[in-house]
């Protein structure tokens, strides 16, 4: 009879994906994850096969949660720009904290599929949220004439990306509030 699982699978994948987020998929030792996990080398093997499969794991955690959130910030943040303003400040709040989706693309570019699927899913709700939004501001005089919503969003989530790889490099907390204040501002 097999013996059950005495971890809390849920909690350890938590960890693990702490540990990707500051240290990425190369520099995340197997004995990192595991301090980490608090989980044996033979109960990480069972339950998550390798660290490639632990990685994909934690990725989909975390873009389903952020992607939640930035959805969330943008249907409960006011109409228009103002709910773009809500996102915006949401990123530059947490931008201390290293993003795995950031993280995921400037490590593997476009040669991991399962990454790929995992970054345009979370990509593809966002993008959608935040189109609606955009074209919730033109309908109310918002948006600058001319200015495509769909045009906005990749403009808006290209500049998200700065904000977090700014925030990774260093940049202060003024320097990223610039960049997300310059961002409304082209909008309108």
């Amino acid at each position: 009879m097999a013996r059950p699982k005495e971890f809390h699978q849920e909690k350890a994948l938590v960890a693990a994906m702490a540990v990707f987020r500051e240290h990425g998929f190369e520099g995340s030792s197997t004995a990192m994850l595991l301090k980490s996990m608090g989980i044996g080398r033979q109960s990480f093997y069972d339950t998550y096969g390798d660290k490639q499969s632990l990685y994909h794991a934690a990725l989909q955690k975390y873009a389903s949660q952020e992607a939640l959130q930035h959805v969330t910030a943008l249907r409960e943040g006011g109409k228009g720009m103002a709910a773009i303003r809500t996102m915006m400040e949401r990123v530059v709040a947490s931008a201390d904290e290293p993003c795995l989706g950031i993280g995921s693309i400037c490590e593997f570019g476009r040669r991991d599929s399962v990454v790929n699927d995992i970054n345009s899913a979370a990509d593809l709700s966002l993008r959608r949220a935040l189109i609606d939004r955009l074209e919730e501001a033109r309908e109310i005089g918002e948006l600058a004439d001319g200015v495509d919503p769909e045009d906005a969003a990749h403009f808006v989530l290209a500049n998200v990306a700065s904000i977090r790889l700014s925030a990774r490099a260093g940049a202060s907390p003024a320097a990223l509030e610039t960049i997300s204040r310059l961002t409304m501002r082209s909008l309108t």
